[in-house]
């Protein structure tokens, strides 16, 4: 294959990457809501976190917790919804993008910033061959002719693996399977060597050997091109391969938010507690049936007061005075990056986690 790190493309990887100190994207207090007939849907409701450069941030959820939605507002894909009402600050490289003019976000989305979409056959367009629509993205950033992009397409499809590339550019996202799709969603993510990248369920719907090619995938490109990632699944399993640090959302909000390795080793929060003890095991033999999260998630017009978990926690009534079904807990640090939001002490939930719910594991 193709090393593209050294084809001397513009905007290629050793241009202007930002020091690994400092982090590449930065959201602060983002607010996502939605006005609509039955009420305002508080899809995002105070999400804050950063990802440095060459690092992958893991945002974990059930459906309907609003992970999708903060990296559409993070590419600026809502600023044209009239019933949208966005703040907040989501600084890309220093520069804030809730205040830029849709002119410049249209600059930076696909140069700066790109997305791996969940659905790849409804992601792109079915009348235009892959290539066509790969080559569409490299020519709006760079001043080439056609054959120079459709070089740089087929180019592409090869560093991300596709057969014949030079053949498959001119077929159309129908004739490719649901893995090869999902590669030339990726290379056309990629065909602009964006700093930041975001991938929205990327493996959803494809078996499992696939899946493991395409988490290679983008670790390998990420290693090349140095990229901070944004790994957005309801898959533990995922991250866990992936992800340096996690962010657990639930119901618009941040619960609990850290390094990996300590949310998967110490979690703090009764709602990662039930993620993990709903993650299948293949390492060694079952005894029990799978413990789901009883209950179903909530509406995001209709937020439960207190603690937005405490329709489905166990552990509700611990903390005294009704306090978790009338004051809405905030983040607060528990260890070196890790935060929390529950009113239980901290070492009452290192008594329940170790005693209770890691034996389970």
């Amino acid at each position: 294959m193709t090393d593209v790190s050294k084809t001397g493309t513009p905007g290629g990887p050793a241009a202007g990457r930002p020091s690994g100190d400092e982090p590449f994207l930065s959201v602060k207090d983002l607010r996502i809501h939605f006005q609509t007939d039955d009420g305002l849907v508080k899809s995002v409701d105070g999400v804050s976190f950063d990802v440095k450069p060459g690092k992958t941030l893991g945002i974990v959820g059930e459906s309907g917790s609003g992970k999708s939605v903060t990296s559409l507002g993070i590419l600026g894909l809502h600023r044209t919804a009239a019933n949208a009402r966005i703040s907040g600050e989501v600084l890309l490289d220093g520069e804030e993008l809730l205040g830029a003019t849709d002119s410049r976000v249209r600059e930076l989305r696909g140069r700066k910033m790109a997305m791996i979409f969940q659905d790849p056959l409804s992601a792109m367009h079915p009348y235009y061959t892959v290539g066509a629509q790969i080559v569409e993205a490299y020519r709006v950033h760079h001043k080439v002719n056609r054959k120079t992009a459709r070089a740089r397409a087929v180019e592409m499809l090869d560093r991300v693996g596709i057969p014949e590339p030079h053949k498959r550019v001119d077929a159309y996202p129908h004739e490719f399977s649901g893995g090869m799709r999902q590669r030339a969603m990726i290379a056309m993510a990629l065909v602009n060597n964006p700093e930041l990248l975001i991938a929205d369920e990327p493996t959803t719907a494809l078996d499992v050997t696939v899946q493991a090619q395409i988490l290679d995938l983008i670790r390998d490109l990420q290693k090349e091109f140095g990229s901070a990632v944004i790994m957005i699944t309801h898959d533990l399993g995922v991250v866990a391969e992936m992800a340096d640090d996690l962010l657990v959302m639930y119901g618009g909000r941040c619960v609990e938010r850290g390094p990996a390795e300590q949310i998967f080793y110490q979690p703090q929060h009764p709602y990662t507690w039930g993620l993990l003890t709903s993650m299948p095991r293949i390492d060694r033999e079952e005894t029990e049936r799978l413990t789901p999260v009883k209950g179903q998630p909530p509406s995001l017009i209709n937020i439960p007061g207190g603690c937005a978990f405490n329709p489905r926690c166990p552990y509700a009534d611990i903390p005294k005075d009704n306090l978790t079904r009338t004051t809405r807990p905030e983040l607060e640090q528990i260890g070196d990056g890790h935060f929390s939001a529950c009113h239980m002490a901290p070492e009452e939930r290192t008594r329940i986690w170790t005693e209770e719910i890691a034996p389970k594991l």
